[in-house]
């Protein structure tokens, strides 16, 4: 299993849509996270930053990732949330939720 936490921003303005956006996610969504074998996946809000964490327990992350990405609903669902993020100046290239280390960790 692997942990994965990542940051990004949001526009103050946009933190009620995206809020209720999540509360009701997608059903299609959520089945292709999990056919991704993304489990345990929660995002946090801290003022304008929302943080991610979630675990993959899958074999495969890569092409996991690559089947979200071409998901039709899932496109849908990213052109509606991206503009209402605002990604952070320091992530790497290519990415838009900056992915984080681990610093600590207890089972």
């Amino acid at each position: 299993m692997k942990r994965i936490a990542s940051v990004i921003g949001i526009a103050p303005e946009n933190i009620e849509q995206y809020e209720a956006l999540h509360a009701d996610a997608w059903p299609g969504v959520l089945a292709r996270l999990s056919a991704s074998n993304i489990t345990n996946y929660s995002i946090y809000r801290y003022g304008e930053l929302l943080f991610s964490y979630l675990e993959y327990v899958g074999d495969d992350y890569d092409a996991d990732m690559a089947a979200m990405a071409a998901d039709p609903t899932t496109k849908e669902w990213w052109a509606i949330c991206e503009p209402m993020q605002r990604p952070v100046a320091d992530r790497a290239e290519g990415e838009w939720w900056k992915e984080i280390p681990e610093v600590f960790h207890l089972d």
